[in-house]
């Protein structure tokens, strides 16, 4: 149980680390949304290393002291999280379209932010994300011209990059829509979230089976001692 726990820590305290190196390393990459800036990839592997170190440190010491109060926390704790990852996994697939519809709309509002003054995060995230996936615009290139209020985009959706491309003619950008690019990739590696997603549920029912075997051998020694 000791050793399971040192394990559970150990890999919040990795989460938090890659969290933190992201925000040193790479603070200008932002999220693309407008209606959650703070919800980044550095930040939410921050919060979720941090949180998962706070149970592995309760369970440490619950296995350590055999205490019961802390061991019952530590099951408490991981099965709210086991019940929340599967709420969310379900009302995801769900409401798989409406996410969709409101996910481009919030992503095609944020695109009047691209360049402004305070959102150098999001600038930078779409143009690595144009650049990297070879695409334009959320759901075509046409969406930025809406921004600029003119037959234009930035020169990151350019298929040769060179100052000031985004003026050039429609043909000299890439078509492709970045909402559905992005889509598709996350589709065709699938499996390996898949894999990830079924390993966390293991070894989180793993903990959660520990955790409850050794609260009942706590409380089994303790009324063979009364």
């Amino acid at each position: 149980m000791f050793a399971f726990n040192l394990l559970f820590w150990l890999g919040g305290c990795g989460i938090l680390g890659v969290g933190i190196w992201l925000a040193a390393t790479q603070g200008n990459f932002a999220t693309l949304s407008s209606s959650f800036p703070s919800l980044s990839a550095a930040n939410l592997l921050i919060v979720t290393g941090t949180f998962v170190m706070a149970i592995g440190f309760v369970g440490c010491i619950g296995a350590i002291k055999e205490n019961k109060c802390l061991l019952l926390t530590f099951f408490v704790l991981l099965l709210l999280v086991f019940l929340l990852e599967a709420t969310i996994t379900i009302l995801f697939f769900a409401y798989t379209d409406k996410i969709d519809r409101y996910a481009q709309r919030d992503l095609k509002k944020g695109l009047h932010l691209y360049g402004t003054p305070g959102n150098v995060g999001l600038t930078n995230a779409w143009s690595i994300i144009q650049t990297d996936f070879r695409c334009c615009g959320v759901s075509n290139y046409t969406d930025w011209f809406e921004v600029y209020n003119a037959t234009r985009v930035p020169d990151s959706c350019c298929l040769e990059f060179s100052d000031s491309c985004g003026l050039h003619a429609p043909g000299t950008w890439w078509k492709a829509p970045c909402y559905e690019t992005v889509k598709m990739w996350l589709q065709e590696n699938l499996l390996a979230v898949g894999i990830f997603g079924l390993c966390t549920a293991l070894v989180q029912i793993l903990g959660l089976t520990f955790a409850m075997t050794m609260y009942c051998q706590v409380v089994k020694a303790d009324t063979y001692c009364a």
